[in-house]
C-alpha cells in the first residue's frame, strides 16, 4: 500500500513564515511542512511542545515519539524547551522519517536563531541519524513509520511506553497512510496510560480514528495559532473536552480513515 511519489520527494521550496522562522513546501505532498500563518516555529512550541510539557510537568524521564520527523522542528524545540528551562527530565526521543535526503541536508537548514545552541545534535542528526548524551537520546529512524511502528510493537518491553506522541505527518487528505483508525490502534498500544498526543488536525476522520482507539479527546486553542488537538487515555479537566458520544449522535455518518479504503 503506497501513496508516494518518490519522483517529486526531492522537489521543495522554502517558505518564510509569519513568525520569521523559515519552513520548506513539499511538491509531492503539495503541502508545507508548517503552517506559514501559524509560523514553524511557533506551531511546533503552542501546538506540540508546551502543551505536552504542561500536561506532564514533573515527571523525570519522557519517551517521546515524533512523528514525523521532516525539518526536525518537534525534535529540536523540545530540546530547546528542555535546555532553556533547565528541567531536570530526560528524553528519548524516537522520529520516523522516509526522506533520508532531506534529514542529511539539514546540517545546513537555516533553522531560527533559538536552535543555535542545538547545532552539535543537528549535526549528529544530519549524519548519523542518532544522538545521545547524559540527558538526551534521539533516534531518526529512517523509512517507513508504520511498518517502524509495528516493528517496535513486537519488540515492545512492558516497561518501555511513549509519554508524548506529537501526531505531525502531512495532512489525512494527502498522506491518510498515517491517520486511520489502524495506524491510532498502532500509536495507542504504545502509550502509557497518561499519554498525550498533540495534533494539528481537528478533522471528524482524526477525532473518530482517536475515539475509537479509547483516547479522550480535548481541544487546544493555543496564543496565536489555530485550534488543535489534544488526545489522551485520561480525560483532561484543564482542557475543553469533546463529547464524541454526542457528536457521533448527532453525525451517525462521521467515520474514521480506514486501511481498507487506501488499498
Amino acid at each position: 500500500m503506497s501513496l508516494y511519489n518518490e519522483t517529486l520527494r526531492s522537489e521543495k521550496e522554502v517558505v518564510a513564515t509569519d513568525d520569521g522562522s523559515v519552513t520548506l513546501y513539499s511538491k509531492e505532498f503539495n503541502e508545507s511542512y508548517h503552517s506559514p500563518k501559524d509560523g514553524a516555529l511557533n506551531e511546533t512550541l503552542q501546538k506540540h511542545v508546551l502543551p505536552a510539557f504542561a500536561l506532564q510537568e514533573g515527571k523525570v524521564h519522557l519517551n517521546i515519539l515524533d512523528i514525523c520527523y521532516g525539518l526536525g522542528y518537534n525534535t529540536l524545540a523540545t530540546l530547546y524547551h528542555v535546555k532553556k528551562h533547565n528541567l531536570p527530565v530526560t528524553l528519548h526521543i524516537v522520529s520516523p522519517e522516509f526522506d533520508e535526503a532531506l534529514v542529511r541536508s539539514l546540517k545546513d537548514f537555516h533553522y531560527p536563531a533559538e536552535f543555535e545552541m542545538l547545532r552539535p545534535i543537528i549535526q549528529a542528526l544530519s549524519s548519523d541519524f542518532y544522538y545521545e548524551d547524559e540527558q538526551f537520546k534521539i533516534e531518526v529512524a529512517i523509512g517507513d513509520a508504520r511498518a517502524l511502528l509495528r516493528s517496535m510493537t513486537a519488540k515492545q518491553s512492558a516497561a518501555f511506553a511513549f509519554d508524548i506522541v506529537y501526531q505531525d505527518a502531512f495532512s489525512p487528505k494527502v498522506n491518510p497512510l498515517l491517520w486511520t483508525r489502524e495506524w491510532f490502534a498502532d500509536i495507542r498500544a504504545m502509550c502509557s496510560e497518561d499519554a498525550i498526543l498533540t495534533t494539528y488536525s481537528t478533522a471528524a476522520a482524526t477525532r473518530m480514528g482517536l475515539h475509537e482507539n479509547g483516547f479522550e479527546l480535548h481541544y487546544l486553542n493555543a496564543p496565536n495559532t489555530r485550534r488543535s488537538l489534544i488526545a489522551s487515555p485520561r480525560r483532561i479537566e484543564s482542557l475543553e473536552w469533546i463529547d464524541m458520544a454526542l457528536k457521533i449522535e448527532r453525525n451517525p455518518d462521521a467515520r474514521s480513515l480506514r486501511d481498507a479504503d487506501l488499498s
